[in-house]
Formats: C-alpha cells, sequence, structure tokens
C-alpha cells in the first residue's frame, strides 16, 4: 500500500511539472512565432530554432528528471525553463549576434543541473572542502586582476580566457557567489553548537566564533572592491548578512551589518567614480540625459512607453538601451510587454524565492537549510538589485537578471544552483515520506 502511495505522488509530481513545462513551451513558441511576424513578417528559421532547441531540452531534462529523480519539487524546474526560454526571446529580439552562444551556454547549463540533480553523490565533498573550493574561488578571482579582459573592450576587466578556446570567456566572480554560499553553509552547519555556548559569552564569544568566517569573507570583499565588481560585493553583503542572522537569531547583527553597508556605501561614493555616477544618475538622471545617465534614461522611456500590456514583441525600440540583452533585460520586457510582463516576471521569481525557503524549511540537516536559503536569497536578492535599477528604484549595481539576461558564467552557476535545489527537495522528500 505504502509503495502504491509513492509511484502514486511520483507520477503526480511527473504529471504536473508536464502540465506546467506544456504551458511554459507554448509561452516561450508563441513568442518567438510572434517575434518573427513582427521582424520579418512571415515566421523565419532564423527566430524559430533557437526556442526548438529550447523545447527539445526542456522535454529531455524531464524525461531524465522524471526518471531519475521522481521525488522532488515540480514547481522549480518550470520556473527555471521559463526564465531561460524567454530569456532566449529576448536576446534573438535586442542582440541576435549572441543568441547562438546563449544556446551552447544553455545546453551546458542544463547538462550541468541534470548532473547535479541525478547524479549518484551527496554533499559531504561540498561540506567537508569549503576552504579548498573557496580558495580556487579566491585564486581565479584574484587572476583577473592580473589576467583580465574586458570582451567589449571598456569597462571592468571582470573575466578570463579560456585557453584553447577564442573568444569564450569565463566571469569568477560568478563562480565565487556559488563558493561563497557552500563555504557559509559548511561554517555554521559546523559551528552551530559552538554558536550556542559562545552566546553565553556575549559579543566577546560571538566573535571568537566569527572571526575565521569574518576573515574569509572580508578578503572576498576586498578582492571584489579592488576589481570594481561592486555588483557582486553588494550581494556578498547581503547574503552572508541574511545566513548570519539565520545562525544567531540575532538581529543585533543585521542592524550592524546596515549600518556598515551604509558607511561603505558613503565611502564607495566618494572613492570610486563609478559608484558615484551610479548614484547621481539614480538621484537626478535628467542633467546628463544625453552623457552619463542616458543608459537609465533610455530604460525610464522604456517602462513610460510599455504602458499596461507593452508595445507587443518585436515592436518597441529597447535597443536605444545600451547593453540592453544584459544589464537592462528587464527594460525590454517593460517596453514589449508592459506592467503584466513585468509584475509577470517579478512573480516568476517571488515563486522560485517560495520554493527555495519551503525547501530550507523542510530540510533535515542544517548544511542543506543553509544551502537551499542561500542559493534562494542570492538569486531573489539579484533580481530584485537589477529590477530595482533598472527602475530607478536603487541604484544601478551592474548585476545581470538571473537566466533571463546574456552571460555565459552565470547561466552556468545559476543552472547550477537550480540543480543543487531540485537534488535537494529530493532527499526532502525522501525524508518525508
Amino acid at each position: 500500500m505504502q509503495s502504491f502511495v509513492l509511484e502514486e505522488a511520483q507520477e503526480q509530481n511527473g504529471r504536473r511539472q508536464a502540465l506546467l513545462l506544456l504551458i511554459v513551451a507554448a509561452f516561450v513558441l508563441t513568442n518567438a512565432a510572434a517575434l518573427s511576424l513582427a521582424v520579418d513578417g512571415a515566421l523565419r528559421w532564423s527566430h524559430l530554432w533557437a526556442p526548438l532547441v529550447w523545447l527539445a531540452l526542456m522535454g529531455v531534462a524531464h524525461g531524465v528528471l522524471h526518471r531519475f529523480k521522481p521525488r522532488r519539487d515540480p514547481f522549480i524546474f518550470p520556473l527555471a525553463a521559463l526564465l531561460t526560454g524567454w530569456g532566449l526571446v529576448l536576446i534573438d529580439r535586442l542582440a541576435a549576434n549572441f543568441l547562438a552562444r546563449q544556446v551552447i551556454w544553455l545546453v551546458l547549463g542544463t547538462a550541468v543541473l541534470l548532473a547535479i540533480t541525478t547524479l549518484p553523490h551527496n554533499l559531504r565533498l561540498l561540506r567537508r572542502y569549503r576552504y579548498t573550493w573557496l580558495t580556487g574561488g579566491l585564486l581565479l578571482l584574484a587572476a583577473t586582476l592580473i589576467f583580465g579582459v574586458n570582451p567589449s573592450g571598456y569597462g571592468a576587466a571582470l573575466w578570463l580566457p579560456i585557453p584553447f578556446i577564442g573568444q569564450v570567456y569565463f566571469q569568477p566572480s560568478e563562480l565565487l557567489k556559488l563558493l561563497l554560499i557552500i563555504f557559509l553553509a559548511s561554517y555554521f552547519d559546523e559551528r552551530e553548537a559552538m554558536l550556542v555556548a559562545s552566546k553565553q559569552n556575549g559579543w566577546a564569544g560571538i566573535l571568537s566564533y566569527l572571526a575565521p568566517l569574518l576573515l574569509m569573507w572580508g578578503f572576498c570583499i576586498v578582492l571584489l572592491v579592488w576589481q570594481r565588481d561592486l555588483g557582486a560585493a553588494t550581494l556578498f553583503f547581503i547574503v552572508f548578512l541574511a545566513l548570519l542572522y539565520m545562525a544567531t537569531g540575532d538581529v543585533r547583527f543585521v542592524l550592524a551589518g546596515s549600518g556598515l553597508m551604509l558607511l561603505a556605501g558613503i565611502f564607495a561614493y566618494f572613492a570610486f567614480d563609478l559608484v558615484a555616477l551610479r548614484v547621481n544618475a539614480w538621484w537626478n538622471p535628467w542633467p546628463d540625459a544625453a552623457d552619463r545617465a542616458f543608459q537609465i534614461v533610455q530604460s525610464l522611456y522604456a517602462l513610460a512607453a510599455g504602458g499596461i500590456l507593452g508595445q507587443g514583441v518585436g515592436q518597441g525600440f529597447p535597443v536605444y538601451i545600451p547593453v540592453v540583452h544584459s544589464d537592462f533585460i528587464f527594460a525590454a520586457i517593460a517596453e514589449e510587454w508592459g506592467l503584466v510582463g513585468s509584475l509577470g516576471t517579478v512573480l516568476i521569481f517571488v515563486l522560485l524565492a517560495y520554493r527555495g525557503l519551503r525547501l530550507a524549511l523542510m530540510a533535515r540537516r542544517p548544511f542543506q537549510r543553509y544551502l537551499a536559503a542561500g542559493i534562494t536569497i542570492l538569486i531573489s536578492a539579484q533580481a530584485l538589485l537589477i529590477m530595482s535599477g533598472v527602475t530607478k528604484l536603487l541604484p544601478l549595481t551592474g548585476v545581470t537578471l538571473p537566466l533571463i539576461s546574456y552571460g555565459g558564467s552565470s547561466m552556468l552557476i545559476n543552472s547550477a544552483m537550480m540543480g543543487l535545489l531540485l537534488y535537494m527537495s529530493g532527499v526532502v522528500e525522501e525524508i518525508g515520506q
């Protein structure tokens, strides 16, 4: 009887995920066809091949997950599939010359997701060798200070060329995001008992408990600031504070950390021209609307032009925004899909955050709890920061919209994080049965 109930639950999971993927596929293919009709007046292979490759990938991934990981969260993968499929349509619309490369990264990212989710393994290697993983990431990040390049030819040199492969680059700070979450989750998991004991000695005991953690985290922040990757540094700070609050339950850490972040922001405003430019453009972009604030002003025009229902895919002018396929892809959504599309994007990330935090709450082991929460907080904070920057609610931070914006490094690491969430959801479901 119990076996029958388990099999029925697994089949229900599969049917639910399949239904959601069919809805997602209808949305992606309809928009790809609409783009082709709007741009060329007919259905062209050049606009349909990428969504069809995406459809085949998602079908294969669904079959593999259903076969090898039947006990899993049925919502996480369809939500990720919607973001990646919509992203392909947007990149075809905004920067078609990058489309083939993004499809390759999507294929690799899907392979990474499936490998992490389905291959027999556990998380012990991640937990045990936390210093090794983090040190490797820091060394890669430090290497960009010497060998780093910027493929566009200007701006911060945040990428490393991949040896023996021409014109392909990797951004170490993307990998470091995941490695830092693994490090923090492992550290808090191992030292929860020490934290309880250290609280009896007041702040001195807590600080002695946190000393190694603060040292490694501070080194990360120094390297990122030195590299001028201030968006990643901000994300690190947010994730660190959130997990620290989870571990200690002490709101004073959050208040003190927020105060330090504010002081760091004031210092950065006077120390770095890039930060001053972004703050000034956020506060009042109109005096420099044709020069240094051109990007944010064009984004505001796009938001206004979109209205409620949008101009329609392929019928707006989002390409007037510099680097719209990367940092400002949310502005393109707002212009061509309108307020409905913008709120829909927000809702997707809210649902993803809900499923991730639900998984963290259900996890029986501390490491899984911190890891699931850290991944969820990172993706949610990154989406919130860039959407707030594009709409001028916050200064721009230079991060991308996860799984939608163009970027190979981001696609691979975000796919790995989705794979970890799916793997842990399977573990939770098995324990819960």
